[in-house]
């Protein structure tokens, strides 16, 4: 009975760290900003949107914020998503929660 008690919690804690790892990757809108690059060291945004695409996204908008691409649309498993882009990296840097 003491085992399955510490199992038990042991997997809550293991649960838990895990729920905190995945929601890290959701940012602020405000907070989010990508290094200034050269210009000339931006990739295209047609390329991310190219990219995304074959990864299964349908992507609505790809537009500049803070020096990122914020690309709306939804991803390959069909989640309304906001999410920004390192333009020389394709990089993902963050994402906002949108609502299920």
């Amino acid at each position: 009975m003491h085992t399955s008690l510490i199992t038990k919690t042991a997997f809550a804690a293991l649960a838990l760290c895990l729920a905190g790892g995945a929601a890290a990757q959701y940012v602020n809108h405000d907070s989010v900003k990508c290094e200034a690059i050269p210009k000339e060291e931006m990739k295209p945004q047609m390329e991310l949107q190219r990219k995304l695409t074959g990864e299964g996204w349908k992507v609505r908008q790809v537009k500049n914020f803070n020096g990122c691409y914020e690309v709306y649309g939804f991803d390959g498993t069909g989640k309304r998503v906001e999410a920004f882009f390192h333009p020389k990296t394709f990089e993902k840097v963050g994402e906002i929660k949108q609502p299920d």
